[in-house]
């Protein structure tokens, strides 16, 4: 489109070169004008974005340094921990070697106890042999006190004594002489006189002698009939018996 120049006073008096040339020049201050104004109404672009901050990151803080009273309760519950596992050590220790020391000690006993089974019949025979023998004593001691009273109740229990005597294999030689207590010799001649007379006996009293028993002196030999000697011969045979009796062990 073509504008046509104006039709004024002063562009009259213009030559006609420079009326193109103002003419140029406002049609394209007119164009800058309708292009700046075409610009201007369009939005203006958005600014690029802002780059985000960098993270701060905060400085790291030194560990702060235990004082003294927390190390020294570190180190007592490190003792206390370590006593206390000692001390379930020590106790398991304990135990075993309590178990084995008494398994030892039980063994040991055992041990002893079959030893001492072993001896036991050993041990029973011979106390049963001392007993016996003890038990032997006893009795012979109570039969002489037994005897002894019940001749001191019997005078004639001499006579039957001397009747034995009598009539003993082999017979005495060379004048026997009858030795017996003064009680007994009267008894003696009172009854077997005539029996003495015939053996060629002859009587002696001795107060030594225990009455009940009497001895018998020849020259071929002599005859113990007293109550020591009887007893002594009684009690050789009891004990010759119970040697030969062989101990019964009950199980």
């Amino acid at each position: 489109m073509y504008n046509k120049p104006p039709n004024t006073p002063a562009a009259r008096s213009e030559p006609p070169f420079a009326r193109r040339a103002n003419g140029a020049k406002e049609a394209l201050t007119a164009w800058e004008r309708w292009e700046m104004t075409a610009i201007a109404r369009e939005p203006a672009p958005s600014p690029p974005p802002e780059p985000k901050p960098a993270p701060v990151v905060a400085p790291l803080k030194p560990e702060v340094l235990i004082n003294d009273v927390e190390l020294a309760q570190l180190r007592l519950q490190a003792l206390r921990s370590g006593e206390a596992e000692g001390f379930r050590q020590g106790l398991a220790q304990g135990h075993a070697q309590g178990r084995a020391e008494a398994v030892a000690e039980v063994q040991a006993e055992a041990r002893q106890l079959r030893a001492l089974a072993q001896t036991l019949p050993d041990a029973l025979r011979g106390a049963e042999a001392e007993i016996a023998d003890n038990l032997l004593a006893l009795a012979l001691d109570i039969a002489r006190q037994v005897l002894g009273q019940a001749l001191a109740l019997d005078s004639g229990a001499i006579l039957p004594v001397v009747r034995e005597l009598l009539q003993a294999e082999p017979a005495l030689s060379g004048a026997p002489q009858l030795v017996l207590h003064p009680d007994d010799a009267a008894l003696v001649q009172q009854h077997l006189a005539e029996d003495l007379q015939a053996a060629g006996w002859r009587i002696r009293s001795d107060a030594n002698c225990q009455r009940g028993g009497c001895r018998v002196l020849a020259a071929s030999g002599e005859q113990d009939a007293s109550l020591p000697g009887r007893w002594e011969r009684v009690t050789a045979a009891l004990v010759k018996t119970a040697m030969h009796t062989p101990a019964v062990v009950h199980a």
